[in-house]
C-alpha cells in the first residue's frame, strides 16, 4: 500500500513539475520574465537567484537560477545565457535547463523602444525511479525483487530542445513585454513510448511608472519613485495574475508587495488569492541584492513560504534605474 502511494505520489509530481518556475522577484530581476532584456543596459550584467518552496511541508523545492550577457553596440544585438536547475529534495526529482539568449532593439519614438528577442535551450528531466517497488516486481515464491515487466515502465531521464520567444517595449521609466516559452511543445514525459507535451507557457507582464510624486517639493519627493506592477501568466488549465506596486529610494533602495491572484476561477474550491509576496531590494556601487518572502494564503493546506534571494553584478555604474 506504501509503495501505491508513493507511485500515485510520483505520478502527480511529475504532473505538477510540468508548470514552470515563477520566481517572486521577477521584478528586481526581469532576466527571469523575458529574454528581451538581455544585453538592455548596453553592457555586460550576471547574476542569479535561489528560492526555496514548500518549507513547511513534506516535498521541499530548491531552485537556482543564473544568467549572463552583454550587448554588441556594432550589431546592435544582445547575447546571453541562462542556466535554470529545479529539484525537489526527497524525491530526487530533477529538472535542468540552458538557455541561449539573442535579442535586438529598434528605436521606434523619441523615448520608446522595440526590444524581439529568442530564446533556444536544452532541458533534462530526471526521477529517482529506481526506488520504486511496483507489484510485479515482487516474486512471492522465492522472496525476491525481481525487475518489472509493466510497459509503462518509467525511464529516469528526458531530454528535449526548447524554443522560446519574447519582445519587450520600454522607455526610460516604464516597460511592458509579452513572452510565449515552449513554443515547439516538447514531449516531457518520463515513461516509454507516451508523449507528454509541455504546455506553452505565457507571460504578460509590464511596470508603469506612476508619478505620484512628481508634484511634492520636498527632498523625500525628489528622491522617490513609485511603480505599478503586473504579470498575468498562463500554462495549461493554470492562470495567474500578479499585482502589486514598488517603491524605489534614491535608486538605491526599493520595496513591494504583490498579491498572486486566479483570475480564471474554473473551480468553487480556487480562492481568489493565493499567495502575498512581500521583497525588498538594495543596490550598492555595481551590486544588486534582493530578498523576498512569498506568503501562502490557501485554506486548503499549509504549505509554507518561499524564500528567495538574489544577487546580480553590473560592468557599468548608475545605468540601471528603473530595472531594479
Amino acid at each position: 500500500m506504501k509503495k501505491l502511494i508513493l507511485l500515485l505520489l510520483t505520478l502527480n509530481f511529475i504532473s505538477t513539475k510540468a508548470q514552470d518556475v515563477i520566481f517572486s522577484q521577477s521584478f528586481l530581476a526581469p532576466e527571469t520574465l523575458n529574454s528581451s532584456f538581455t544585453g538592455i543596459l548596453n553592457h555586460p550584467k550576471v547574476g542569479s537567484l535561489h528560492k526555496s518552496q514548500f518549507t513547511d511541508y513534506g516535498v521541499k523545492i530548491n531552485t537556482h537560477y543564473a544568467y549572463y550577457d552583454t550587448w554588441f553596440d556594432r550589431f546592435n544585438t544582445g547575447i546571453g545565457v541562462a542556466v535554470l536547475n529545479h529539484q525537489e529534495v526527497n524525491s530526487n526529482y530533477n529538472y535542468s535547463q540552458l538557455n541561449i539568449n539573442y535579442s535586438l532593439a529598434f528605436k521606434i519614438s523619441e523615448d520608446w523602444y522595440f526590444r524581439p528577442s529568442i530564446s533556444t535551450g536544452i532541458g533534462i528531466k530526471s526521477f529517482g525511479f529506481q526506488n520504486l517497488l511496483l507489484e510485479d516486481q515482487i516474486n512471492i515464491s522465492n522472496n525476491s525483487i525481481d525487475s518489472s515487466t509493466d510497459p509503462l515502465m518509467f525511464q529516469n531521464k528526458r531530454t528535449f530542445f526548447d524554443f522560446n520567444s519574447s519582445i519587450l517595449f520600454h522607455n526610460e521609466d516604464s516597460w511592458f513585454g509579452i513572452t510565449l516559452r515552449h513554443l515547439n511543445k516538447p514531449n516531457i514525459s518520463l515513461t516509454n513510448n507516451d508523449n507528454m507535451p509541455l504546455d506553452i507557457f505565457m507571460s504578460i507582464h509590464a511596470k508603469y511608472y506612476f508619478p505620484i510624486f512628481e508634484s511634492g517639493y520636498s527632498w523625500l519627493a525628489a528622491q522617490s519613485k513609485f511603480y505599478i506592477l503586473s504579470n498575468f501568466m498562463m500554462q495549461g488549465v493554470s492562470s495567474r495574475l500578479d499585482l502589486g506596486m514598488q517603491y524605489i529610494f534614491d535608486d538605491t533602495f526599493s520595496f513591494g508587495i504583490i498579491a498572486g491572484t486566479n483570475p480564471i476561477n474554473k473551480s468553487d474550491k480556487r480562492q481568489l488569492f493565493s499567495s502575498i509576496n512581500s521583497f525588498v531590494g538594495f543596490k550598492w556601487k555595481s551590486f544588486r541584492f534582493g530578498y523576498s518572502y512569498e506568503f501562502n494564503t490557501s485554506k486548503f493546506i499549509n504549505i509554507g513560504g518561499s524564500h528567495e534571494f538574489s544577487i546580480g553584478y553590473d560592468f557599468n555604474l548608475d545605468v540601471r534605474g528603473f530595472f531594479m
